[in-house]
């Protein structure tokens, strides 16, 4: 510890858990479970600053997924069942079979919960209308929640929404969604990205994962 007083700053600012619990396994050796020869605290706040960085990084682009996600599934939902919100509510409008029954149902109890809503545009349109339309809906609803209305709904609703994105399959797309929607809560609540894992069967290989993300990289307008 070169400095104890920035030592002491550091870990009232991130906290020891956060900071020493998060990141000092890279920084030790394995055998002795002590510090490699020669580390200081510093390194360790700085891998924790890039880890920062990568979480900022990779919710930038997480944020155009998931914005592009609740378009696409609420477009593709309402053309098929309408825009009454009865719609979104109801186990029937999904794929709702005896292998994902208490799925299902959990999920449209998610949705009863997340439709009545602090969010003013939301009770505008529940008080103005008496009704809340996906579209208008899914601004209040997690990514997760997205992911798994796209996972439980029909084969024939999900093969339309994975033609919007260019050389993915539903099936591609039902995994990428659900590893992003796990990403992103990595990200959201500052969790280690660098070290972050997920084990899906089946998984279709890295490169298209890495190609569906940075399809979504927008140039900066002139």
């Amino acid at each position: 510890i070169p400095d104890p007083d920035y030592a002491k700053k550091m870990l009232e600012e991130i906290s020891y858990y956060s900071l020493i619990g998060g990141y000092k396994s890279l920084f030790k050796h394995n055998a002795s479970n002590k510090y490699a020869h020669g580390i200081t605290f510093d390194e360790l706040v700085s891998f924790y600053y890039f880890d920062e960085e990568l979480r900022t990084l990779f919710l930038k682009y997480i944020l155009h997924v998931e914005r592009h996600m609740k378009s696409m599934f609420s477009y593709h939902f309402c053309e098929k069942y309408g825009e009454q919100q009865s719609h979104y509510l109801n186990v029937n409008c999904y794929n709702y079979n005896k292998k994902n029954q208490q799925q299902v149902q959990r999920l449209v109890h998610s949705l009863q919960k997340a439709v009545p809503s602090q969010y003013a545009y939301i009770n505008h349109s529940a008080n103005m209308h008496h009704n809340v339309p996906l579209w208008v809906a899914t601004n209040a609803l997690t990514f997760g929640q997205i992911s798994k209305m796209y996972q439980y709904a029909t084969t024939d609703l999900r093969t339309k929404i994975s033609k919007n994105f260019t050389n993915i399959s539903e099936k591609q797309l039902h995994q990428f969604v659900t590893i992003i929607a796990r990403c992103r809560n990595v990200c959201a609540h500052g969790e280690r990205l660098f070290s972050f894992r997920i084990h899906e069967t089946a998984f279709a290989p890295e490169c298209l994962l890495a190609r569906f993300l940075g399809s979504f990289a927008r140039p900066l307008p002139h």
